[in-house]
């Protein structure tokens, strides 16, 4: 594996999982530079990682020295809000929907290696659950880009601390942590370093899976440990 000769931009990079995925991809010898998309500081201050302002309409503009990289730059999407934190329908979509086909299309348009998108289980454009049809949907929408690759993480319940409370998800952990042995891989909740370990591995394979179940995403710290 070529040292330092790939380039990382991540979106949503103080969420859960992107803040996992931030200090793995400025460890993982491929990637010179990581370019972060965020409206706030970061917690992780490296020298590998950059910070720019995830300004969505107008990322031609975020991004512009990096047109010319091509397949030497993949795309980690780990963008997602809930509709409390939204405040409305309309805006959780425009999070979780608009805003990654704009990060999509200028993947696309620049011909980047690869994207990486995190989606959810039950993804289901047909869905008569809000959060899942628009999930679903934008996974339409992706497949239907002139993307490179594309590759999708689908997790179950994300187990991890997070900034702010989300209280609907920590009642859901604390139900579901007694009985995490008895819950099928399918289902079980899923610790976002996983997810965001899963995604790096992903993105080392000449052909990864197009979906990745959360049965697979389980343990893929450990094997992300297994490759250094």
């Amino acid at each position: 594996m070529a040292r330092k000769a790939k380039l990382a931009v991540v979106a949503g990079s103080t969420g859960l999982v992107g803040s996992r995925l931030l200090p793995l991809l400025a460890d993982a010898p491929e990637y010179g530079r990581v370019v972060a998309l965020a409206r706030h500081e970061l917690a992780e201050d490296r020298a590998e990682i950059e910070r720019r302002d995830a300004d969505f309409d107008h990322l031609a503009t975020v991004l512009a020295d990096l047109c010319d990289l091509g397949e030497r730059l993949d795309v980690y999407c780990c963008l997602g809000t809930t509709l409390r934190a939204a405040g409305s329908r309309a805006a959780f979509r425009r999070v979780d929907h608009d805003f990654v086909l704009a990060l999509a299309r200028w993947a696309g348009a620049i011909r980047a290696r690869r994207l990486l998108f995190i989606s959810a289980i039950g993804a289901d454009a047909q869905s008569r659950v809000f959060y899942n049809r628009v999930k679903g949907e934008t996974e339409d929408a992706l497949r239907a880009l002139p993307l490179n690759s594309l590759v999708i993480a689908r997790p179950s319940l994300l187990d991890g601390d997070r900034p702010q409370i989300r209280l609907g998800e920590r009642l859901a952990l604390l139900a579901a942590r007694p009985l995490h042995a008895l819950l099928p891989a399918t289902l079980r909740p899923v610790r976002a370093v996983d997810v965001a370990a899963a995604l790096l591995l992903a993105a080392r394979e000449r052909q990864p899976r197009p979906v990745l179940a959360n049965a697979h995403l389980h343990g893929a710290a450990s094997r992300l440990a297994q490759t250094r």
